[in-house]
């Protein structure tokens, strides 16, 4: 298992509600850093992060990631306000979304959130220009659909953003897709597909020649999954399980949350 490398869980903003209550006290019990969900137009992270925080005390909260294509900075503030979220526990996740501007989009944006919202700031970063930009203004990067060797790359890339703006390179977190059990394998390629299909993701992927399925986790087996976790030791400082799951039930999330620190 990892063991200089932080470990969070990762939940689809449509999972049932029952999943957010279920995983983010047990998952802080179990020494997860953070617990993140990600946000759609038709599913909010936010309201889903806030369940979270009225059943957790310390574990960081994220969102993973608001596109700036369809939500303004101000929309984005209201919106934390409105579900009343702890601040001090926020990793406010964005990213440029479809913006034919994404370099201008995202470093705007972020200017206009640092200036209303005292919260850690995620940036989502694929290619290397984004990647050097989120090394100059975030506090931290999130990586998405890659494998450990591109992370190395991406994070030069990230060290060299934050040298040349004079700062201290920000937190390197990795979302990592991750399914357990005889369905996995299909799980983790019908995911793949979805995603590839997205310009920006499929351009991402022909970047590192590599298949979606390349970059996540099929374990059959808990030992399994660990073991391929372990593959991300030293690479990134925090690797999020993104569960991928049959059903989204309770339990099969609960599931993959105990096998991946042998609980």
């Amino acid at each position: 298992m990892l063991e200089d490398t932080r470990l969070g869980f990762g939940v689809a903003a449509v999972a049932p509600l029952a999943v957010v209550r279920a995983v983010a006290p047990e998952a802080e019990q179990l020494g997860y850093g953070s617990f993140w969900v990600n946000y759609t137009p038709n599913a909010s992270g936010l309201r889903a992060l806030g369940e979270a925080a009225t059943l957790s005390q310390r574990i960081l909260l994220g969102v993973g990631v608001i596109p700036f294509s369809s939500r303004n900075p101000g929309a984005i503030v209201d919106e934390v306000h409105a579900e009343n979220l702890p601040l001090d526990r926020l990793i406010l996740g964005v990213g440029s979304g479809s913006s034919p501007h994404p370099l201008r989009v995202v470093r705007e944006g972020v200017r206009d959130l640092r200036s209303a919202l005292p919260v850690q700031i995620a940036v989502a970063a694929l290619g290397p220009q984004m990647c050097r930009l989120a090394g100059a203004i975030c506090d931290v990067v999130l990586f998405n659909w890659l494998t450990p060797e591109h992370a190395r790359q991406s994070a030069e890339w990230v060290r060299a953003g934050a040298d040349a703006a004079g700062r201290r390179p920000p937190l390197l977190s990795a979302y990592v897709r991750a399914a357990l059990g005889p369905d996995a394998a299909s799980l983790l390629s019908r995911e793949g597909a979805r995603y590839a299909a997205i310009p920006w993701y499929g351009a991402h992927f022909q970047r590192m020649g590599v298949a979606p399925s390349e970059t996540g986790i099929a374990a059959e087996t808990p030992a399994d999954l660990r073991a391929a976790i372990g593959r991300w030791e030293g690479v990134v400082d925090e690797v999020v399980i993104r569960a991928l799951t049959p059903n989204d039930t309770v339990e099969q999330n609960l599931e993959l949350l105990r096998a991946a620190v042998g609980s």
